[in-house]
């Protein structure tokens, strides 16, 4: 298989297209991106089991900077620093890349997304290791070093707190809030400095692009999922979260449903919640 003739990867890959890669494509890369915000997933349950061939990326170590509160608790990392993550993984200039975690697929989806936003062929596994149905395997991985060439993360791809706040207000682009409906409605705030949301912003939890089978529901439930809460092809979509990980989870299925104009607002609600000047909103509409 080339570069010329090979087809793009989609956002969201199954486990038969997966085995089909394996079967084809020596450049594939499988990434495993375990991670818990309590420290409960990570490296040494890779160490378990994992794909054969998979290599580990620590969410906090490669695809996040420091926590700041203008930032927010996960920045996206310096483009340096995430090309240097991603040569260590492995990753070479034209490869294709598949992630997967082993809970909702939050954790690789915010990978995958970074990758794509940086025009770099990836997908995440639709249900994760939980989907897999080979063996697996307990070794740690140390590939050859990679060279993906440092890139700079796309301003069309992001959004800011002031045109997040600008969009909510005037209704330019449709403001997704993907955190649990709970949290939305500022009953509950575990982490953050301030319960509620960004005013003119709608709930969409991630859990809800899942079927019960932990796997993304189709693409044209996705699309009705999300034109029901006003997504619209001509219109702009921005989505945040806690802390621009689990956001890109919506993104993805976003995409996937055919949405082009999909944004993240990578300081998320950790970014907006600590500046004091920033306006919330709670209870259960926007």
């Amino acid at each position: 298989m080339t570069e010329s003739v090979r087809d793009a990867l989609p956002p969201l890959l199954s486990v038969e297209g997966l085995h089909a890669l394996l079967e084809d494509d020596a450049s594939l890369h499988l990434l495993d991106v375990r991670w818990a915000l309590d420290g409960s997933k990570g490296h040494h349950t890779y160490l378990t089991g994992h794909l054969p061939g998979a290599v580990y990326v620590g969410l906090d170590t490669s695809l996040a900077a420091p926590a700041r509160p203008e930032a927010g608790r996960h920045p996206l990392p310096e483009p340096a620093d995430f090309a240097a993550s991603l040569r260590r993984a492995g990753v070479t200039e034209g490869s294709r890349v598949v992630a997967y975690d082993d809970g909702d697929g939050a954790p690789a989806g915010r990978l995958v997304w970074m990758l794509r936003a940086l025009g770099h062929d990836a997908a995440l596994l639709d249900g994760g290791l939980r989907a897999w149905d080979g063996e697996l395997a307990t070794d740690d991985v140390s590939p050859a070093e990679g060279d993906v060439p440092v890139r700079e993360w796309p301003a069309a791809r992001l959004a800011t707190a002031d045109e997040v706040a600008a969009s909510a207000a005037d209704g330019s682009a449709l403001v997704i809030d993907a955190r649990a409906a709970a949290r939305y409605r500022g009953e509950v705030e575990p982490v953050d400095p301030r319960a509620g949301h960004v005013p003119g912003a709608v709930n969409l939890p991630y859990s809800g692009n899942l079927g019960a089978d932990g796997r993304f529901l189709p693409a044209e439930a996705l699309r009705e999922r999300f034109t029901a809460a006003g997504a619209r092809e001509d219109r702009p979509t921005i989505v945040y979260c806690g802390s621009g990980v689990t956001a890109t989870h919506d993104l993805l299925a976003l995409e996937a449903a055919g949405f082009t104009d999909v944004r993240l607002f990578p300081g998320s609600w950790s970014q907006w919640s600590a500046d004091p000047s920033r306006p919330v909103a709670v209870g259960p509409t926007p």
